[in-house]
């Protein structure tokens, strides 16, 4: 079974449902090929906001600081019961397309499932500049690839067309927010579903399959609502 996800790495929901995922494929009697594609929540964010996390949530929602931090800490517990340690207080916000190009380098190297976990962890639980250059090679060197590659990629501005293609595939299929997979190119599930419930998903799909039924099953839950892609 294929599974395609679209996600963004500036995503809290995505980070917890791709964990959430991973879980259920494990328990899953069969095989699953998860391929990533991009898509930018905010293809217009600065490298490195001036802000941090809490009061960019303030201000995009029209709350306060004390309401968008209240916010985050029930991000975080959700995270927790996952596995995962999310630091918001001292996540750097930055623009994810350099990141996103990368990936596809790293899918050209087989690599891109250790890539896209590396820079998820890095972004959320060790604080780190995902925006930054010198950070993405490093990150890079750590999920498998050769540095110096992975310097001349973002240099170069090589896979720009990936990612343009990812988003232009996602809005053609509806994706509005993310995580989203989809199955075999015909089903779709959206949001950071429970283990539970992406198990079923797997087992319904493989049966259905079976038997080549001929609809689409729709499931939506938390997920992460982005702006229209700018160049």
């Amino acid at each position: 079974m294929k599974v395609e996800i679209w996600s963004d790495f500036a995503c809290p929901f995505c980070y917890i449902g791709k964990r959430r995922f991973e879980k259920a494929v494990r328990l899953f009697d069969g095989k699953v090929d998860i391929e990533f594609r991009s898509f930018e929540l905010d293809a217009n964010a600065p490298k490195k906001a001036d802000q941090d996390i809490h009061d960019l949530l303030a201000e995009k929602y029209g709350m306060t600081r004390e309401q968008a931090k209240a916010m985050n800490n029930k991000m975080t517990a959700q995270a927790k019961e996952t596995g995962l340690d999310y630091q918001m207080d001292t996540l750097i916000p930055a623009n994810t397309h350099d990141a996103h190009r990368l990936s596809h380098f790293a899918k050209e190297q087989g690599k891109m499932a250790e890539f896209t976990e590396r820079v998820l962890k890095a972004y959320f639980t060790e604080s780190k500049h995902i925006a930054d250059v010198e950070t993405l090679a490093q990150l890079a060197e750590e999920a498998g690839l050769q540095k110096e590659e992975a310097l001349n990629v973002l240099k170069s501005g090589r896979y720009r067309d990936r990612v343009r293609e990812d988003q232009a595939e996602a809005a053609a299929v509806g994706v509005q927010g993310v995580p989203f997979f989809v199955f075999n190119e015909k089903y779709a599930v959206s949001g950071a579903q429970s283990e539970e419930s992406f198990l079923q998903v797997l087992q319904k799909v493989e049966a259905e399959e079976q038997v080549t039924a001929e609809k689409t099953e729709w499931c939506v839950d938390d997920d992460c609502t982005g702006h229209e892609s700018g160049d």
